[in-house]
């Protein structure tokens, strides 16, 4: 990295490992750059931001859906954390066993992120050059919380079993409202 690198990661370094800030220290000292003394501090703010208390306000059984919702936070301008996700990466049946991935904010943000996340669903949206898109709906209840390809629990949980863990998936939505399910028949679902 050239210095100039070096003293923007610097100025940053709350976002790095501790091994990460030991390196970049030992570098800066090395080229004899001015922001060194600084780092320390940037370590001991990183220290009390790693110490901070966080409240779950979600968890998620499924990867995506965990990193929508954190997309929305942070759209908002709400800070916000994954705790789990990599166990749920490295294999995906684990998710049940330790609750799922927790969407985690600091206490301070919880009735703010809580409120920015259960907001209705929209029905429809403008997609430029595509024209108005509209969520679909369960056929039985007309709920818009609605998914396609659920998971096809009893194949993979019996996969898993067998240590073949194979994710199935349906080809059919899935109404989290009323548990309903159908096919995508190409029609709008409203039959």
């Amino acid at each position: 990295m050239t210095d100039g690198e070096l003293q923007r990661l610097a100025r940053h370094a709350e976002t790095l490992t501790e091994i990460a800030c030991d390196a970049l220290e030992d570098e800066l000292d090395r080229r004899n750059l001015d922001l060194a003394d600084e780092l320390c501090d940037d370590s001991e703010r990183r220290a009390k931001v790693e110490m901070q208390e966080l409240v779950t306000i979600r968890q998620f059984r499924d990867l995506p859906e965990a990193l929508l919702a954190k997309g929305s936070l942070e759209s908002a301008g709400i800070e916000c954390f994954l705790a789990d996700e990599n166990l749920v990466r490295l294999d995906w049946f684990i998710s049940n066993f330790v609750g799922g991935i927790k969407l985690n904010v600091r206490p301070a943000d919880e009735a703010t992120a809580r409120k920015i996340l259960d907001e209705p669903i929209l029905e429809g949206m403008y997609v430029h050059g595509v024209g108005l898109y509209e969520q679909p709906r369960c056929p039985r209840c007309h709920s818009l919380d609605v998914n396609f390809q659920e998971l096809d629990r009893p194949i993979a949980y019996m996969s898993a079993f067998l240590r073949l863990p194979i994710p199935v998936q349906r080809p059919a939505w899935h109404c989290h409202a009323c548990d309903a399910e159908w096919e995508d028949d190409g029609c709008d679902g409203s039959h």
